[in-house]
């Protein structure tokens, strides 16, 4: 796989690590868009922020070593990505996702198989819920899936069993695009009877990785994999999800990304975190994916306080 000098830089600062800490990646990615790399090789950082002050002792002391010396393993990881015909982009690339250069906590880095198409995936929706879906909660995956597909947009999710395997499979079953972001290395699929759905969607959609190739998949990964399928996304639809759930996770992270975060009402009804967002005006309630689409076409951001049970609200109907 062939890389520019500068996307090498790059991927060797994100390479650095000191005790077993690295530069904060996001940190490297908002310096990389504002042309700052060479100060970063140099061991400066021009942002004033949290992160910079955590980073820089850390990037100092890795300077101590060449920056080429982290290139061995950097052809090492690009070497294993090609063996499964994946491609890399960067922050410093134009086919980078658009919508992920408009989030603070942006990957500097995407591995990724399939293709990347930007006016579709600029029209990304996640659509995302818990592993242990129950039957109705599958069948309402589906047709949010299903309706949001049909109104022009692709449907993002994370490969994982349960809500996120009926958005992608529905996807692919009504000939739309999807998107899989994945919490493990692009050689990698988790779970692994996911496997063939990750053949499909990588041959029909793309699937996303912001981690090195070769990385398995850990506690600290699939946290991160929600700021991505998030970021990715125009806004997040969750369509159940418990208040350990990952999809939990990614409604408060979307809504601190500014998306909109949208809840099925049955959702809302259910679980008091739900409640909370909407009434702390951090979420909508919607009952059906027509209004899931006038509030994306809206670039709506906030909800008014809604509170379930209200006389005006509609139960969702899976029909």
């Amino acid at each position: 796989m062939m890389i520019s000098d500068a996307q090498l830089r790059l991927l060797a600062l994100c390479s650095i690590r000191v005790d077993n800490k690295s530069v904060d990646w996001s940190l490297i990615a908002r310096c990389a868009l504002k042309g700052e790399i060479e100060s970063l090789c140099g061991g400066h950082i021009p942002e004033t922020s949290q992160a910079a002050t955590k980073s820089l002792p850390i990037l100092r002391e890795g300077l101590r070593q060449p920056l080429d010396s982290h290139y061995s393993r950097i052809e090492e990881e690009l070497t294993l990505a090609q063996k499964v015909g994946a491609r890399l982009t960067t922050v410093l690339d134009a086919d980078y996702p658009s919508n992920l250069r408009n989030v603070r906590d942006l990957p500097p880095f995407i591995f990724y198989r399939g293709h990347l198409s930007a006016d579709e995936d600029a029209r990304s929706v996640a659509v995302v819920g818990t592993r242990d879906a129950s039957d109705i909660g599958i069948s309402r995956a589906k047709r949010v899936a299903r309706e949001l597909g049909e109104a022009g947009f692709t449907i993002t999710s994370g490969l994982a069993r349960g809500i996120d395997t009926a958005a992608h499979q529905t996807a692919l079953n009504f000939r739309r695009r999807t998107i899989a972001v994945i919490g493990t290395g692009i050689t990698r699929c988790y779970p692994k009877e996911n496997r063939e759905l990750s053949e499909e969607i990588a041959d029909r959609g793309a699937i996303l990785s912001q981690f090195w190739p070769s990385r398995p998949p850990g506690r600290d990964t699939f946290p991160r994999r929600n700021h991505v399928t998030s970021a990715v996304s125009l806004g997040s639809v969750v369509i159940e999800a418990s208040g350990t759930s990952g999809a939990k996770m990614q409604a408060r992270v979307a809504s601190e990304q500014g998306r909109p975060v949208l809840l099925l009402q049955s959702l809302v009804e259910r679980q008091e975190w739900a409640r909370r967002m909407v009434d702390g005006g951090k979420a909508f309630c919607v009952t059906n994916t027509e209004q899931v689409i006038e509030l994306l076409n809206s670039g709506a951001v906030r909800a008014k306080p809604v509170h379930p049970g209200d006389t005006g609200q509609l139960s969702f109907d899976v029909g």
